[in-house]
Parts: structure tokens; sequence; C-alpha cells
């Protein structure tokens, strides 16, 4: 049965994952080509972040963190309102997602496989595709990742006291941070053309980096064929 050794991966990387994504700040923007940034105050520019996010329909995320000694990554691009795709990895265990309106798809490693079912589970699994409730189940926590709307919302929602952290270029978008001096993460967003957040970073024992682009460029979610319901391995049948 999967079920248990399931949950507490999905609590192992749930939790760290979800603390790169939540630390916030905001930016503002000194360019003379800018997007009128340079002079709101660090609330106006995490307000004006958040309802750039609210109307984007796509976004590629990207990164990884230390988390209780752990290096945990992800490359997802999500879709408003439809669901993502991509990879996560928590201390090497990988597994390919695919979420849309209707299921949760996964695809791990064998040592994913292994690490949740054993030896024989990892044999049996290697290669295909698990198919879970889009909205409950043994997933539905790491299925809150491939929410765009709910992402970025508490990716920006959530911050403590505020202050600048400079101008600087990531992989080529200009960019301005803005420190959340409580939670110790820097959150930077563009300070030309729409003022979409551009990455987040902290340092220390969770140090990491998620980077944020490709904002509204197409992604096709396409469920995988022949995915093997969940519930039926959880059930022993």
């Amino acid at each position: 049965m999967l079920s248990p050794r399931i949950s507490r991966f999905v609590r192992v990387l749930l939790a760290p994952a979800l603390l790169a994504l939540l630390l916030s700040g905001c930016g503002s923007s000194s360019s003379s080509s800018g997007n009128g940034m340079a002079s709101a105050s660090p609330e106006q520019i995490v307000a004006a972040a958040k309802a750039a996010s609210a109307t984007a329909a796509t976004v590629h995320i990207a990164g990884s963190i230390i988390s209780e000694g752990k290096p945990i990554s992800l490359d997802m691009e999500l879709v408003a309102g439809k669901g993502a795709k991509g990879h996560v990895s928590v201390e090497g265990l990988g597994i390919d997602v695919i979420a849309d309106e209707h299921a949760f798809y996964l695809n791990g490693s064998a040592a994913f496989y292994r690490h949740i079912g054993g030896a024989a589970a990892a044999q049996l699994l290697q290669g295909k595709w698990l198919k879970a409730p889009a909205g409950g189940g043994d997933f539905s926590s790491l299925a809150q990742l491939t929410n765009l709307g709910q992402l970025l919302n508490q990716s920006l929602a959530n911050h403590g006291k505020l202050s600048a952290a400079g101008t600087t270029t990531i992989n080529g978008q200009p960019a301005v941070g803005v420190t959340d001096s409580t939670k110790g993460g820097t959150l930077y967003v563009a300070s030309t053309g729409t003022a979409y957040p551009v990455a987040i970073t902290k340092s220390g024992t969770s140090a990491g980096r998620i980077v944020f682009d490709r904002w509204n460029q197409p992604v096709t979610l396409t469920p995988p064929a022949n995915a093997i319901n969940i519930n039926q391995l959880q059930s022993g049948h």
C-alpha cells in the first residue's frame, strides 16, 4: 500500500517548496524607460506586482532552495485556471507532474517510486504515470504548486517590514529588489515593461532562488495516456 509513504513524501516536499514561493517583498524602477514604479511606495509596488500577476495567462517558474539540509528544485509552467506541468525534485527524488482541471498526474524516477513503495513498486511503476483526483487525495497539497493564481497571491500577499534592495539584471531583465527584513527574502520586480515578479531569493539555512519568466507564452497541457489510478494502488488492487 503506497498511501502512507506518499503522504510523508508530500509533506516533506510541499512545506519547503512553498517556503521559497511565499517569501515576499517589493520593487521599483529607476530606468528612464521604466514602468513608473520609481516613485511608488513598497506597498504600492507589491500591489502593482500582484495586479500584473493576476492578469497573466501563464508563467514559468524555476529554481532551487535548501530546506532542513535538503536540496529542493522545481521547474514548472503554470496556466491560470487550468493547471501546470513540469518537474519537481527533493534530494534527487524527481517527479514529472501534469495537472489539468480534472486530475493530477505524476511520473516518478525509479528512486522516487522505490522511496514511496519499495523495490517492487519501483519495478512495477518505473516509466509509468500515476493519476490522482485534482482536488483531493495524497497529492492535493502538492497540486497546490500547480495553481497559478493561488501561488502568486500567496507569494505576494505575505510579507513583513520592507526595505529597498537596489537594482540588478536577472536573465537579461532589468529589475529592482526589496527585502522582507522580517522573513529574510527579497523579491525582484521588472523595472521595465509590466511589473511582473522576476525572482525571489533567500539566504541563510533556507537559501535559494526562484525565477519567474516567460509570462503569457503559450503552454499546452496534455494528460498522459494510460495513467494508473492511484486509488487502485492504495486499495491493493
